[in-house]
């Protein structure tokens, strides 16, 4: 005779035993699907047709990329939107381009689009590019034999986590997010030897409520690139170097772009980077805007330009002579900020005569300078008059508004 406790019992070990059932089928190994995983075999169809199942669930699934190397020719495309959430895991797996740039036809190798709730944990994603930049053909990402591939590329992909990620030897840019709005980027690590080419670390653009943090870039460029209509962006405990710093553009090359408004970088470490912190736009450029900003608590180790305000931004020199920026540059701060810079002007504010730069602030800096020439470190200043709280060190723009 059953009792009323033995058959909540028993029901409690039926909900049991089908939630283990449903768990374990939700993995979906992409050996299962074919792929080989001998660093020879083309396995991108197989994480595709994996990624195909696990979306189509109706309960929360992954796609499993075992320990291994996997060879994904060309490029993929991930596409949501998935009916519930899904996680790529590929702890200890090595997952590896083509190295010819020939094959490529897009503008990236992986691309994931139009996913909520992805987490992305574990994997190293390399993009073999020596080739690519031995070629040089795009020094500048501009106009030529171009599109070079970027290694990850996340489109419209929301509320999600990407930990633990290790991206080496991308042809371009490493990772590129636009629309991206509440993800998290933890534990990233980017690497690429001082000598590649635009191997820029993470590029985000269009997007609101993204943290980057704990996180290693080694790399030729920007470690990370913070682009037109960003929002809402926390930036800490980020290591970078070689590169070319944490940079905000370029600005103002085009129509309609949205402002860069409410951007926070803390406790971040520049080693033998060009530049540290900078804000580039363009000269004869079109409207936009720049507010917001927050810098605090950051070591320049031997970097070149410190802290840097490029209002004539022309990589190409080939822009019009005499012609201002029209991007307004307003409510930026720096604190804390120390270190060594590599040439004599530390700080540098060159802004735009017809949109000065307004409200900055400069608090408890200290910069010095141990280069070839000697003497003390330098600051360089055109249409700004900072507010300086504390010890400034150098003397930030002594002279006031140029």
């Amino acid at each position: 005779m059953y009792t009323e406790k033995s058959i909540r019992q028993a029901i409690c070990c039926l909900f049991l035993i089908a939630y283990i059932a449903r768990s374990h089928a939700a993995v979906v190994n992409i050996k299962s699907k074919g792929a080989k995983g001998d660093g020879i075999t083309d396995d991108g169809q197989a994480i595709v047709s994996a990624w195909n199942e696990a979306c189509g669930r109706e309960e929360p699934s992954s796609v499993l990329i075992p320990s291994g190397t996997y060879m994904v020719f060309p490029q993929i495309d991930l596409i949501g939107p998935c009916k519930a959430p899904i996680k790529i895991k590929a702890t200890g797996a090595v997952v590896k381009a083509p190295p010819e740039l020939e094959k490529f036809t897009t503008t990236y190798w992986i691309a994931i689009r139009n996913v909520s709730k992805l987490s992305m944990i574990g994997g190293t994603y390399n993009g073999q590019g020596e080739q690519t930049w031995k070629q040089n053909l795009c020094p500048d990402g501009g106009p030529g034999p171009c599109p070079l591939p970027v290694n990850l590329q996340f489109t419209n992909v929301t509320n999600s986590l990407l930990q633990h990620i290790t991206s080496t030897d991308s042809k371009f840019f490493h990772m590129r997010l636009s629309l991206c709005d509440n993800t998290r980027l933890d534990h990233i690590t980017i690497l690429s030897p001082a000598n590649s080419v635009n191997t820029d670390g993470i590029q985000i653009g269009r997007l609101s409520g993204v943290n980057i943090t704990n996180s290693v870039m080694r790399t030729n460029d920007d470690c990370i690139s913070i682009g037109q209509g960003c929002r809402n962006i926390r930036i800490k405990n980020i290591t970078c170097g070689p590169g070319d710093g944490i940079g905000i553009g370029s600005l103002g090359r085009r129509a309609n772009e949205e402002p860069v408004q409410g951007i926070w970088i803390k406790n971040v470490t520049m080693t033998g980077t060009e530049n540290g912190l900078r804000i580039k736009t363009w000269p004869t450029s079109f409207p936009g805007s720049v507010s917001d900003l927050h810098y605090e608590d950051i070591i320049m180790n031997n970097v070149s330009f410190p802290i840097f305000f490029d209002q004539q931004f022309c990589p190409l020199n080939n822009c019009q002579n005499g012609t201002a920026s029209n991007v307004n540059i307003s409510n930026v701060s720096f604190r804390n900020i120390r270190g060594t810079s590599a040439t004599k002007v530390a700080l540098k504010f060159d802004c735009s005569a017809d949109v000065p730069c307004k409200n900055i602030k400069v608090a408890d800096i200290n910069l010095t300078y141990e280069g070839p020439e000697g003497g003390p470190a330098t600051s360089e200043c055109a249409n700004i008059k900072p507010k300086v709280v504390g010890q400034v060190v150098p003397p930030a723009c002594p002279g006031g508004l140029d």
